[in-house]
């Protein structure tokens, strides 16, 4: 039986890869060592970390003028680390709340600076984004934060917001390399790898250069992104087997089309799974706004809430693992990331089929 993944993450990762990392567990390319064994100072896993960036420059256009930092800490530490970095002497930024994610983002900020809440989904429990004509900005932020995809409420961006001169930041990491996005137009783009890229513990961080080097007073050492763009993410032990795999991900999107063509076949996937949602007369129900469904992450509820147990537990039995909603919303939830085969979503289709035909 084959076993689909739909985790919100940590989540799957392509086959491809991780029998390549496989094969090269023990010794990779002749060297004697596994990855987990060199020194981050050896060629060997130099070599590798630079090309790792070389690819993810190239298949995001991310521009010279920019710096790639591997980073630790997860996303949940850049909630902290940019304020103390990009607040540079401004008093207050502004932040997008659509969500859960958002919304740590926000209490992590307050603690550094004031924050203007330009807008936020929480009047329809973040089932959509608000139209940017409402959003409430301040003529004096330091930057504009928002978040393009929610993977508890299911919500997606699925237009760049343009905010002139103020630097935007992105926290991307449910959507990171799923879709071409233009990097000249953020100031700061950063994700926790373990959803499209690799393994937990890995964070990326793509920040234009003019906005590194004015921190707050106090900041640590370690929490200023001049430490990490000084010493290219060296400065201590970075994470080095999870940038290995990240750098095998890079290198076969790169094999298959890039971001363009991932994209295409992340289309083709959720316009599946939402179309069978819609076609259930009722038996399946996406509470998030059309227009604003995620490509991603699909949050659906049964008509029966009765019925949540049996469905996991049949889906669990076929195969299709990991379906159970966040607790804060209940319901279902398929995550549907750039490592999820088209196969593993017309599987969960033909289950969701034949279970609301046995129960409708």
């Amino acid at each position: 039986m084959t076993i689909y993944n739909f985790s919100a993450g940590p989540a799957v990762l392509p086959k491809e890869v991780l029998q390549q990392a496989q094969a090269e567990l023990l010794d990779w390319h002749g060297s004697g060592m596994s990855v987990m064994e060199m020194s981050h100072r050896g060629k060997e896993y130099m070599g590798i970390q630079a090309q790792a960036e070389a690819d993810l420059r190239e298949l995001m256009g991310i521009p010279t003028s920019y710096k790639v930092l591997f980073l630790q800490g997860g996303a949940s530490q850049q909630f902290a680390m940019i304020p103390m970095n990009l607040l540079r002497g401004k008093k207050s930024a502004d932040y997008l709340n659509t969500g859960e994610w958002s919304k740590k983002a926000i209490s992590e900020a307050k603690k550094f600076g004031a924050v203007n809440v330009v807008a936020t989904g929480a009047d329809r429990n973040f089932s959509y984004i608000p139209a940017f004509n409402t959003w409430q900005r301040d003529a004096n932020a330091a930057y504009l934060h928002y978040t393009p995809n929610e993977t508890i409420g299911g919500v997606e961006f699925n237009w760049l917001p343009d905010v002139g001169t103020v630097p935007l930041v992105a926290d991307m990491s449910s959507c990171i390399l799923s879709r071409p996005v233009d990097v000249s137009k953020f100031g700061l783009i950063y994700a926790g790898a373990q959803k499209n890229v690799g393994p937990a513990g890995l964070t990326i961080v793509i920040v234009r250069e003019d906005l590194i080097g004015e921190v707050l007073p106090g900041t640590p050492t370690m929490l200023d992104y001049k430490t990490h763009a000084e010493n290219d993410s060296m400065y201590n032990t970075p994470p080095t087997y999870g940038i290995y795999i990240a750098g095998l991900v890079f290198q076969m999107l790169k094999r298959k089309g890039g971001i363009a063509q991932m994209e295409k076949t992340n289309i083709a996937k959720a316009k599946l799974l939402y179309a069978t949602i819609d076609a259930s007369n009722g038996f399946y129900n996406c509470p998030v706004a059309t227009s604003d469904r995620s490509r991603m992450n699909v949050p659906f509820t049964l008509k029966d809430a009765n019925l949540d147990g049996d469905f996991v537990k049949q889906a669990d039995a076929r195969g299709l693992l990991q379906l159970k909603g966040h607790r804060s919303v209940g319901g279902m939830r398929a995550s549907i990331y750039n490592a999820m085969p088209l196969e593993g979503v017309q599987t969960l289709i033909n289950f969701m089929n034949e279970f609301a035909k046995n129960h409708g």
